[in-house]
């Protein structure tokens, strides 16, 4: 019995000692050991005045960084995590390319906590929710076409222009052989000149 005592003091004074390790980790956060069989921590992070991502406890699984001024996640940042519940709203996000790693990580994670992040710059998206947001409109995410798309598309256009300048080209060779056909339809044949005049002198002598 009493080594049974020692060992239970000891498995206590071990994880006593375990969890004010993981606290010291915690800074600047507060961390609380969460009581069920399973362990973790939840991470408190609010409105601290954060600018960067903290150093993220292993183990945690309940991380709140709300109310802070965040404006990116770094990819990779939450990979090794498994977390249960997360809280990223009321931060000034910016929200260019390198907001897709949260984006896509909060969209498998919870729908509903990606709802919550709304974006504070650029201008273009101000106010926006990150989730109504594709890849197109953030900024810096669209690419430019490679040289040989960009080479077909300046053949097209070529090949476009040409097409035009043809087709131009035909409908003025057409107006003026419409006009050339019309002038010559109201001038009187040369073979019918002799013709009339000789049925001319032919109703003189008659006469």
């Amino acid at each position: 019995m009493d080594r049974a005592k020692i060992f239970t003091a000891e498995g206590l004074l071990l994880l006593l000692l375990l969890s004010a390790a993981q606290a010291t980790h915690c800074s600047p956060c507060s961390c609380e050991p969460l009581a069920n069989v399973w362990g973790g921590w939840t991470m408190d992070c609010r409105f601290i005045g954060l600018k960067d991502i903290p150093p993220l406890i292993p183990n945690t699984k309940n991380l709140y960084l709300q109310n802070n001024s965040l404006t990116t996640v770094p990819s990779g940042a939450l990979d090794h995590l498994n977390l249960k519940e997360v809280d990223f709203s009321n931060n000034p996000w910016h929200c260019d390319c390198s907001i897709l790693y949260l984006k896509k990580w909060l969209e498998d994670f919870s729908p509903a906590a990606l709802a919550k992040v709304t974006c504070a710059t650029p201008v273009s998206v101000k106010g926006k929710a990150l989730s109504q947001l594709n890849g197109n409109e953030l900024e810096g995410c669209r690419k430019p076409l490679p040289i040989k798309c960009l080479d077909f598309f300046w053949r097209d256009i070529a090949l476009i222009c040409m097409a035009v300048i043809a087709f131009i080209s035909t409908l003025f060779i057409l107006q003026r052989a419409k006009k050339l056909a019309s002038k010559a339809g109201r001038k009187p044949h040369s073979f019918e000149v002799p013709l009339l005049q000789d049925h001319d002198l032919e109703s003189q002598k008659s006469k």
